[in-house]
């Protein structure tokens, strides 16, 4: 189900990747790390944000049609426990909102897509009362089809949009060939598509580009969805303690590895230095962003960046990582039947991997457990985290398309947003009882017809408030959703939290090379001193004016409410 997980450090579009794909697998809105998008269709950038946005945005009406075991809390996703009746299914969609039409619609599709006429299909746009004609795009080159459908005068009526291709003229692409839905969504004319108008408000300000609202979102936890992953199993047996601090980690790190017995400690736990340490929030743009004592600082220029990355290349030195890590293998390149064989005992990755861990090996090893660590502060305290984006794919209606296409989306969109317990969002996710999948003891299961068909279509045009559930493993689906609300109490909001920006395209490269020469310098391949060189370098060449111009915007604009 997952089409790139990291052996090495993580990168973000693995992340991204993996959670579009496990959204289709009730790993629902697992958290999505987000680009930034566009503001204004010249090259001098902008923001969608303000005092203005407010009277763009839908209202929040939240939905009554199921009530989660666990409600959401400190920015977590809700979670169900329980197991699945599909008896009991409620109907959030009593009555077609389709006229009928047909609808294309362009998504990126990792692994091969079914043929147009499979029963998946025909039975979503059923649904609907749509006749839907997919556009699937493989998903590791989407960027490219992107540039050149976008490039085109041949648009099909929805293109989705992840935040990781929202790069060079796309968000330009963006303000320029796609509809404003205002008109439909914004205010109480939302009310016509409930599981849209219970979609939270933080996700739809994500889906203003150009000072319009154009994007349909997939809302996710603001929290951060990077967990350090760890073998509780062999915790337990061993007697090792999960760390507290930086330094306790170091120390449990020694205590595991035995490079004789193929054994180390972890992977490149280099976002984890970024958490422990309370780095902003990723180099994803304008997250790396924030006001600190009346100045705004770039997540490169701190203090924390650099003892984060001190402290990663220290466990690199010492022999605690893996060799895999070391030697920077592709990020295609699956961790988990080594992790399995308890060659090391800890990574970091998508908090979707807890659950997708635990089901392949439940069968093969029934000892294994994996758990998630809380991060730590790395002087022992408590740490200090940053918000990731509220939603981060989009889909999104051509500016060509007729009143009548763009109702007939918002169909499609408002079967695809149902929450978790309905019977549209099995639909959607699980395709047809018997055909798609069996339930057994209260627990759905996709048959070969089913792993064949529904996969990552139509769960791409638009979801429900970021949902986790797994009826095969509900203890799992518990911790997740305990974790994020633990590490949520820990979480703030940067001053540029939910905005959607287009930074100007003079600055569209500035940062390209950080991570590279973070990867490198954890690996011994280049020093601390050449960070802070690089930094230097970054302020002369553009830096210092970005500031300049982010300032602008907050003092337009104001901050992020936090």
């Amino acid at each position: 189900m997952t089409p790139n997980t990291a052996t090495s450090a993580p990168s973000r579009r693995s992340f991204l990747a993996s959670t579009a794909v496990a959204a289709a697998a009730v790993a629902g809105g697992m958290p999505l790390l987000a680009a930034c998008g566009g503001s204004d269709s010249g090259s001098g950038g902008g923001t969608s944000a303000g005092k203005s946005a407010k009277k763009l945005l839908p209202a929040y009406i939240a939905t009554n049609v199921v009530t989660p075991d666990i409600a959401a809390k400190n920015g977590s996703a809700v979670g169900f426990t329980s197991k699945l009746d599909i008896a009991g299914l409620k109907t959030s969609v009593p009555k077609k909102l389709g006229k009928g039409g047909k609808v294309s619609i362009m998504s990126p599709f990792w692994g091969s897509p079914p043929k147009s006429d499979n029963a998946y299909y025909k039975a979503m746009n059923d649904l609907i009362g749509v006749d839907v004609e997919w556009q699937n795009q493989d998903g590791n080159t989407y960027d490219q089809k992107l540039g050149a459908v976008l490039a085109s005068s041949d648009i099909p009526d929805v293109v989705v949009i992840p935040g990781w291709n929202m790069g060079g003229k796309i968000p330009s692409a963006i303000i320029g060939k796609f509809a404003d839905l205002g008109p439909y969504l914004s205010g109480d004319a939302i009310k016509q598509y409930p599981n849209l108008a219970a979609i939270p408000t933080d996700a739809w300000q994500r889906s203003l580009f150009g000072g319009k609202l154009r994007g349909l979102p997939q809302p996710s936890p603001y929290v951060t969805g990077i967990v350090p992953l760890y073998r509780k199993d062999i915790f337990d047996k061993e007697g090792y303690e999960v760390p507290t601090s930086a330094d306790e980690f170091m120390a449990l790190c020694k205590e595991i590895t035995n490079a004789k017995a193929k054994r180390w400690a972890c992977l490149d736990m280099k976002w984890t230095a970024f958490q422990s340490f309370g780095v902003l929030s990723g180099s994803e743009k304008p997250l790396g962003w924030n006001l600190v004592d009346g100045k705004l600082v770039y997540r490169i220029e701190t203090q924390e960046y650099l003892e984060a990355l001190e402290w990663t290349r220290k466990l690199f030195a010492a022999g605690y990582v893996h060799p895999d890590a070391k030697l920077g293998k592709s990020a295609a390149t699956d961790p988990g039947p080594k992790f399995a064989a308890g060659e090391f005992l800890i990574y970091a990755q998508n908090i979707s991997q807890w659950w997708s861990r635990t089901a392949e090996q439940a069968t093969q090893n029934p000892d294994y457990k994996i758990w998630g660590m809380d991060i730590f502060g790395h002087d022992g305290g408590s740490p200090t985290l940053w918000a990731e984006q509220p939603a981060g794919i989009f889909a999104f209606v051509s500016k060509k398309a007729s009143e009548s296409v763009i109702r007939d989306v918002l169909a499609v969109a408002n079967v695809t947003a149902a929450p978790y317990g309905t019977k549209e969002y099995m639909l959607t996710n699980y395709g047809v009882e018997g055909t798609h999948y069996t339930v057994k003891n209260g627990v759905p299961t996709k048959t070969d017809q089913g792993n064949n068909e529904v996969i990552n279509a139509y769960v791409m045009v638009a979801s429900p408030t970021a949902t986790i559930a797994h009826p095969d493993f509900p203890e799992v689906a518990k911790a997740q959703v305990e974790w994020q609300q633990r590490m949520g109490a820990f979480t703030k909001k940067s001053s540029f939290y939910g905005m959607q920006i287009t930074e100007p395209s003079r600055y569209t490269n500035l940062s390209n090379d950080f991570e590279q020469l973070e990867d490198d310098i954890v690996r011994g391949r280049k020093k601390i001193s050449d960070m802070q060189q690089a930094v230097s370098d970054w302020k002369s060449k553009g830096g210092d004016q970005l500031r300049d111009w982010y300032k602008k915007l907050l003092d337009e604009n104001g901050p992020a409410a936090s």
